[in-house]
This record gives C-alpha cells, sequence and structure tokens, in this order.
C-alpha cells in the first residue's frame, strides 16, 4: 500500500533529503561532462576500454545509483534528475495528489494531481 504524506510530514524529510539531492545533481552534471569527454569512446578502433574515464564514470554512475535509492527509501519519488523534482503522495480534498518538491525550494509549497506533472503545480492552500 503506498504511503500518502501530509506536508508538514513532506517537509520534516526535507532536511534529510536535500543533502542526498544536490550530491545527486552534483554527480549526475559530472557524469553528463564525462560521457560528453567520452565520445566516440565506445566505438571501435578504440582499444583502452579500461581508461581512468570510463573507470571516473563507473563510479559516478554507482554513486548516483546508490543515492537515487537512499531517497527512495523516504517514500518520495523522483521525477527528474535534471531538475531534482520530488513527488510526495498525498491526499487533497478527497483526491490522490502529489506534493511537489524542487531542489533548491525552501519547503513544499505545490500540489499537481497525479497525470499533470510539474506543468499542473498548483500553490498548496
Amino acid at each position: 500500500m503506498p504511503k500518502f504524506f501530509t506536508v508538514d510530514e513532506a517537509d520534516g524529510l526535507l532536511e534529510q533529503i536535500r543533502p542526498l539531492m544536490g550530491e545527486l545533481l552534483e554527480r549526475r552534471d559530472r557524469a553528463v561532462t564525462l560521457s560528453r569527454q567520452m565520445e566516440g569512446f565506445w566505438e571501435p578502433p578504440h582499444s583502452d576500454r579500461g581508461s581512468l574515464s570510463a573507470s571516473r564514470l563507473a563510479q559516478e554512475f554507482k554513486r548516483i545509483e546508490t543515492l537515487i535509492k537512499q531517497i527512495e527509501v523516504f517514500g518520495c519519488v523522483i521525477k527528474d534528475l535534471n531538475g531534482g523534482l520530488l513527488d510526495f503522495l498525498a491526499e487533497m480534498n478527497g483526491r490522490e495528489v502529489y506534493l511537489c518538491w524542487r531542489y533548491n525550494e525552501d519547503k513544499i509549497a505545490f500540489y499537481h494531481d497525479l497525470h499533470t506533472g510539474f506543468a499542473g503545480r498548483k500553490p498548496v492552500p
């Protein structure tokens, strides 16, 4: 059964989630930079597949995977790694909605219907 959050419950988790999301976004940026530096790396005749860049990229991906799992343990859903978007399932006026938080927002201030996503965000009443 899914966990439903109140605004206060979701807000209370942000102190723990915020640093994890910050690191996740930093590592995502590093992984993107490394992968761009390695453009063409996987195509023949490249033979040095054990390069330092490939090793660092693999380490970034491993840490990214760990951070995602650590964040999801709180019961929220990561919606967008580019923008650091998280949703917390909630009930509002008898309907299921997502409380929506974006990295660097101070608190949970928005929600949206399950099918509308970020574009449908409305202020929490």
